[in-house]
């Protein structure tokens, strides 16, 4: 994939990093580039919001030397675990309605889709869908499954799913057709928490099994 910063109006660029949005998202956020008032990843790509049209060109070249060191970063092999925050552990019952479908989609038991669950550090590369709803994704993609061919019109908040290369946590009853594999007591949006959203882009987070 080609990097392309483009702009979107006068007062946001939209970013499409050949690497990691995680890892461009979380390097814009520690620099605080002057001008930038909001960075909003998505699966792909990166919209940076400006405060004003005077700072597009001076935001455009900063993000133009971070996309610079990124690649030099991962050529010379420099990122470290020291790079990333420490795990949110999220305690997870493996009883999902779909756990023996994922199982069979993936030519392994069920005692095997757990421990490659809990086995994965797992990393929020966007937040969408509904406030709460982190997108968690890993190196390694090993738990690649579709959506359900059909989306149940209510799923309860705490649900652990995975669908498309990506793992989340309903943070919310919603309707919804990824593929459930397990529940938390957790909540992942609490309007009276600071933040509200217990994931937030560039977590990372461990499933541990909980005692039954």
């Amino acid at each position: 994939m080609t990097e392309v910063i483009r702009a979107a109006g006068d007062r946001a660029l939209l970013v499409t990093p050949a690497g990691g949005v995680a890892d461009l998202a979380a390097a814009l956020r520690n620099r605080a580039v002057p001008g930038v008032e909001d960075v909003l990843p998505a699966a792909e790509t990166i919209l940076v919001t400006l405060n004003s049209p005077s700072v597009a060109e001076p935001v455009r070249h900063a993000l133009d030397e971070l996309l610079q060191q990124a690649a030099r970063d991962v050529s010379r092999g420099t990122l470290s675990h020291n790079d990333f925050p420490e795990p949110l552990l999220i305690p997870v019952r493996y009883d999902g309605a779909d756990l023996d479908d994922v199982a069979r989609l993936l030519n392994l038991s069920t005692a095997e889709v757990v421990a490659a669950h809990t086995g994965t550090t797992w990393r929020c590369g966007f937040v969408g869908f509904a406030p709460g709803f982190g997108y968690l994704e890993s190196a390694g993609h090993r738990l690649t499954v579709p959506r359900r061919d059909q989306a149940r019109t209510a799923i309860p908040a705490g649900a652990v799913a995975l669908a498309g290369g990506y793992t989340a946590v309903y943070p919310r009853s919603t309707p919804g057709g990824w593929q459930l594999i397990g529940r938390t007591d957790l909540r992942m949006w609490d309007v009276d928490r600071d933040p509200p959203a217990l994931i937030q882009p560039g977590s990372t987070v461990r499933f541990v099994e909980a005692d039954t």
